[in-house]
């Protein structure tokens, strides 16, 4: 599916750019064709082929895409790690499926390329073949890889784009290559014919030079990111009227932040949800929906199906909080060779456990309550970060906050709110902050005690590292 697509691409939008890496070095839709054609012919003198494994541990750059695709001409599945892990983080990662063969150096990928060489022949058609597998963890935990085949690529390219060809326009990579939202989705991208500036890692200067050079009408990216953004002392000195839609994903995204990013842009935003595991499909909001306390993350989107459950698999009553599960043909396979895992991801009847918690309204929408870890029990009462950081969000002395639970010898466990404080403003003490949330939350679920900082730490995917946070309150008893 994805040779197939590059092929077609190449052939309606020639030398048009699709990629321009780092170092501003712009690559055409042929390139892509004609560079991964050649590469293709040096890893399959390496062993590359069907039933194989491609490592890539690679910067964000055009070689990583062609290596991708490379390995996707010949049949062979492409495993990619974020080079934003540790060493050890990353040979967790590539022990689980044994590549064939790693490259960790762009020069690696040009190493292989037979300049001049003739395409690799053309696969017979395979649904079920293994074309990505994107990991969900490598910092806690069991490293897991999520499978990918023909068909789920193409179920997740008719999801986002249909049967379109064109309408694409420039855009700046916000995430790793190895992120879900690159590897499942590359075949949509082509389709729409437009070109992605990519980025070693994404900076809100960066993005912001990008946007305003080329004009670009869509912001997109995570919640953090966009924070960041709106809070650079230089936000202002670059034109970014060209902004036409904002779309946000992985992550919560705090109403006050939208509607910051609404007023400071003149745009819309949309809100999705989804997961790894789903195939970078879920819900998501309408751009003319009302940013209120009704807004949540949304409606599922295209073939997705939505439910809330218990640990048993009951479905819970519209309201009540349980666990997001998913049923899509966007969904993964499974792990790859993790049999047990596999079986643990799925209900019986085809819905992917998420691992998030969540509720829905009686209009159907989809609200978060934080991942199923993070839920913390005070004085026996279940608190759900999440909720308590959207109200503590509103403060106007908080610009930033994590709640984080901490051991407590009385209520078992105590919720200490992380809060990065407003420039320009006083810190909010505790008393402050409970005082401001008591009329929006019960009172077990007020924090208990409040840590400032200068900036909350982050995950190599741009998401508050709640297990450093833990680390940091737990060395200050």
């Amino acid at each position: 599916m994805l040779p197939s697509t590059v092929r077609a691409a190449a052939a309606r939008f020639g030398p048009a750019p699709v990629f321009v890496d780092p170092h501003r070095q712009s690559f055409s839709f042929a390139d892509l064709d004609r560079h991964s054609d050649e590469v293709a012919t040096g890893l399959a003198a390496a062993g590359i082929g069907p039933g194989t494994v491609l490592g890539l541990a690679l910067d964000a750059g055009t070689a990583y895409v062609v290596a991708y695709v490379a390995a996707a001409k010949l049949g062979a599945a492409t495993a990619g790690v974020n080079p934003r892990l540790t060493p050890a983080e990353r040979q967790r990662l590539l022990e689980v499926v044994e590549p064939t063969l790693v490259l960790s150096e762009e020069p690696e990928v040009a190493a292989y390329g037979v300049a001049g060489a003739a395409p690799p022949p053309e696969l017979p058609p395979d649904p079920d073949r293994l074309v990505a597998i994107v990991f969900t963890s490598g910092t806690t935990g069991m490293p897991k890889g999520a499978t990918f085949t023909n068909r789920q690529l193409e179920a997740i390219t008719m999801a986002d784009v249909g049967e379109a060809w064109g309408g694409g326009g420039p855009s700046v990579s916000a995430t790793s290559l190895a992120h879900v939202g690159f590897m499942t989705k590359l075949p949509g991208h082509l389709r729409r014919g437009g070109c992605s500036f990519l980025l070693h890692r994404w900076t809100a200067e960066k993005a912001m030079r990008l946007m305003s050079a080329h004009r670009m009408t869509n912001l997109g990216g995570v919640p953090t990111q966009l924070a960041l953004l709106l809070r650079h002392p230089d936000l202002d000195r670059y034109d970014l009227s060209s902004v036409q839609s904002i779309v946000l994903g992985g992550g919560p995204a705090p109403l006050p932040l939208l509607r910051e990013a609404t007023q400071r842009f003149g745009a819309p935003v949309s809100v999705r949800y989804s997961s790894t595991e789903s195939g970078g499909c879920g819900t998501g909001t309408a751009f003319e929906d009302p940013l209120d306390d009704d807004l949540g993350v949304g409606l599922p989107r295209g073939p997705v199906e939505l439910a809330i459950r218990t640990a048993d698999g009951e479905v819970v009553p519209t309201g009540e909080v349980g666990e997001i599960c998913l049923r899509s043909p966007t969904a993964m396979t499974g792990y790859f060779k993790d049999d047990a895992a596999t079986a643990a991801a799925f209900w019986a009847d085809g819905y992917v456990r998420t691992g998030d918690l969540g509720y829905v309204n009686d209009r159907g929408r989809l609200f978060l309550a934080g991942r199923g870890k993070e839920m913390y029990v005070r004085g026996g009462y279940n608190v759900y970060p999440m909720e308590v950081e959207a109200v503590l969000l509103d403060h106007p002395q908080v610009a930033a906050v994590a709640v984080i639970a901490r051991p407590d010898d009385v209520l078992g466990e105590q919720g200490v709110a992380v809060v990065v404080p407003t420039v320009g403003a006083p810190p909010p003490t505790i008393d402050e902050l409970r005082g401001f949330a008591k009329d929006r939350l019960s009172s077990y679920k007020l924090p208990d005690d409040v840590h400032l900082v200068d900036a909350l730490p982050l995950t190599a995917g741009d998401k508050v590292d709640r297990r450093s946070l833990e680390s940091l309150l737990n060395a200050g008893r």
